[in-house]
């Protein structure tokens, strides 16, 4: 079969598997405040009910998190799982598998007859977007050159953003349908993009690390031609490629017995505790407060019906737009200082956010507000719309920083022999923290109001100081070279470079110069006198790489 070798094509299809997640978000956050939803799944003293004058107050508070957070739950499962279906069926087969899955799981959804069929159908969609999250940014860090891996798996974060805004205004434009089409309707389009997966990865070639790494070197060989050589096989850039992929699947197979206790080594540890932090941070700004639960913020800051709904979009055309700095410039930034100033800017404004609630409002009459006991607090006037606008600059603070960094980084941690299962181990993270914030955040807001703010914004300040002190930079180095920070020459130990002293290795490629052309090459200077002894050579200790048209400073 015909496979594209257009590297943006090829993630363009694969982050698909991202959007999913941005469909299940904005399609629970856009509904749970609906009428339809709230009558069809109502535990209120009316019951069940569509008749416009019962009083639907929806699932309690408790119920509701455990409905939005059983999506997290499946997710964690399926992102254990999908180390293992990825190092045995292959990247591109498992990112197949989880979009059956999601088909699967929004069926079930969208047939719901009650708060539990929901709640099974929402963890079959959690399996997909656990096996897709943790699977698709191995797939294109592997298939990415270094140049351009985080534009290319920061992506994965833009497809969130897409899929949360355009499912919310189906969900939006449903919400005038009497009855449960309002609902089954968004629910049931949001199988689609995952149809479009499946046929689109058809074309896509598989991971050459993957089939290196299984023994099948003329693919490999063959993919790297196709991606990076423009069809030339002896090109330097692909020549170097199959050269370090080669050593390091060798290393592999002479030192390594690749299994989950490998992740728990001194050589692994360091990284897999910075991977999983990624992952655990992310979660921790409290970005799921303001994705999941944005109508009920909003209610509480005094927007009522539709306003609720029209205000809540503006935020996730505010993720979208704000997503593409980091598409940009993620590579020249760096993932330290990105991290960094992300944190303290989320910090700031979740403080501001408390301080409002705690100084102008005031808690809301028994029950909540419309019924809903999350909505516990209320702020009118001009503190009210100081806690709208903290919350679009929370977002906008978000999406260039924690929101693509966390997928881009952790897979560029690991060696070859235990990518798979060490992003499956570390994304599991990032579920098993969003599935406790799904559960966590209703009855936060009921029993500790304002003080949930405060909360995150403490999270906020803590993730920065963990992130100045312990995450190393890896932008612009090759996956080989970033093994080297970790490692001594025999891969025995971590080296223990200071991460504050790591910069970014710039690089800049020119692959519309023809391959016949003399090509300059310069030496790399990497960070650490240490990495440059870890990879001696003929000349005395500076490492030479050769990839392309390819110059290297450290910034």
């Amino acid at each position: 079969m015909w496979h594209t070798g257009n590297i943006y094509i090829i993630t363009a299809i694969s982050v698909i598997g991202g959007g999913l997640f941005g469909f299940d978000i904005s399609s629970m956050s856009a509904i749970i405040s609906t009428k339809p939803y709230l009558c069809y799944f109502n535990q209120g003293p009316d019951g069940p009910g569509f008749n416009d004058s019962l009083n639907c107050s929806g699932p309690k508070a408790n119920t509701q998190g455990g409905i939005t957070a059983s999506m997290a739950g499946g997710s964690w499962i399926g992102s254990l799982l999908s180390g293992y279906i990825s190092d045995k069926f292959g990247r591109k087969r498992a990112i197949m598998i989880g979009s059956v899955f999601w088909v699967i799981g929004s069926i079930i959804v969208c047939a719901s007859q009650n708060i539990g069929m929901l709640i099974v159908g929402r963890i079959i969609n959690g399996l997909a977007v656990g096996i897709c999250s943790a699977q698709v940014p191995v797939y294109i860090s592997e298939l990415a050159p270094p140049s351009k891996r985080g534009r290319l798996v920061g992506t994965q974060q833009w497809a969130i953003t897409w899929g949360i805004m355009i499912m919310f205004y189906i969900s939006y434009g449903c919400s005038y349908i009497k009855g449960t089409a309002a609902f089954r309707i968004p629910w049931g389009v949001q199988m689609t993009p995952a149809i479009l997966l499946f046929i689109g990865l058809m074309f896509l070639p598989e991971s050459p690390r993957w089939l290196a790494k299984n023994g099948r070197w003329d693919e490999a060989i063959a993919v790297l031609t196709l991606v990076h050589g423009h069809g030339n096989e002896k090109s330097p850039f692909v020549t170097q490629e199959i050269k370090d992929i080669r050593d390091e699947v060798e290393f592999d197979k002479e030192n390594a017995d690749v299994t989950w206790k490998e992740l728990l080594k001194p050589t692994m540890l360091n990284r897999l505790h910075i991977g999983i932090f990624t992952q655990i941070w992310s979660q921790l700004t409290g970005m799921n407060v303001m994705m999941y639960y944005i109508t009920y913020v909003f209610a509480m800051a005094g927007l009522k019906g539709n306003n609720v709904l029209l205000s809540s979009s503006i935020q996730y055309v505010i993720n979208v737009v704000m997503t593409i700095p980091a598409l940009i410039w993620l590579d020249k930034w760096g993932r330290r200082p990105t991290l960094l100033v992300g944190a303290a800017l989320m910090m700031v404004w979740l403080f501001i956010d408390g301080g409002i609630m705690a100084t102008y409002g005031h808690a809301a009459p028994p029950g909540g507000l419309n019924g809903i006991g999350a909505e516990s607090w209320v702020v009118s006037g001009k503190p009210s719309k100081v806690i709208i606008a903290c919350s679009y600059l929370f977002v906008a603070s978000f999406a260039p920083t924690w929101g693509p960094v966390s997928w881009v980084y952790p897979p560029e941690l690991f060696p070859l022999r235990v990518r798979g299962k060490a992003v499956a181990l570390v994304t599991s993270a990032n579920w098993a923290f969003n599935f406790a914030l799904g559960y966590f955040v209703p009855p936060a807001f009921e029993n500790i109001q304002w003080r949930t703010y405060i909360v995150f914004g403490v999270f906020c300040a803590t993730m920065f100081l963990h992130v100045f002190f312990m995450f190393p930079e890896t932008a612009g180095k090759t996956l080989e070279e970033i093994e080297t920070m970790f490692t001594d020459q025999k891969g025995r130990k971590y080296l223990g470079t200071p991460p504050w002293r790591t910069a970014v290795v710039k690089r800049t490629l020119d692959h519309e110069e023809p391959m016949h052309e003399k090509l300059s090459l310069e030496v790399a200077h990497i960070d650490s006198p240490e990495m440059m002894a870890s990879n001696p050579s003929s000349d005395g200790g500076h490492r030479e790489s050769v990839i392309g048209k390819e110059h290297f400073e450290t910034v």
